[in-house]
């Protein structure tokens, strides 16, 4: 299979080919521009998802006494039903 200039300007036109070509050349240069802009997409997204931990592990601790409380309560029922 040999790549044909001819092919591609009739598949894709003279401005496909001209994209490519421009993809190519600015890969790198936008390669160099958007290390830092990833890395600070991933930083974010770490700081949004230890965030996120803490308030599940909050809402756990919450939801936890919430049921203690309540078979407590339910405890005391059933304690003052036998004693009546």
């Amino acid at each position: 299979m040999q790549l044909d200039i001819e092919d591609l300007v009739e598949d894709f036109g003279l401005p496909g080919l001209a994209i490519g070509l421009g993809a190519l050349v600015l890969t790198p240069v936008l390669a160099k521009f958007g290390q830092p802009i990833a890395k600070a997409a991933i930083k974010s997204s770490i700081a949004v998802y230890e965030k996120t931990k803490s308030a599940i592990a909050e809402t756990g601790e919450v939801l936890e006494d919430i049921v203690a409380e309540s078979q407590a309560e339910l405890a005391e029922e059933q304690a003052r039903k036998i004693q009546s």
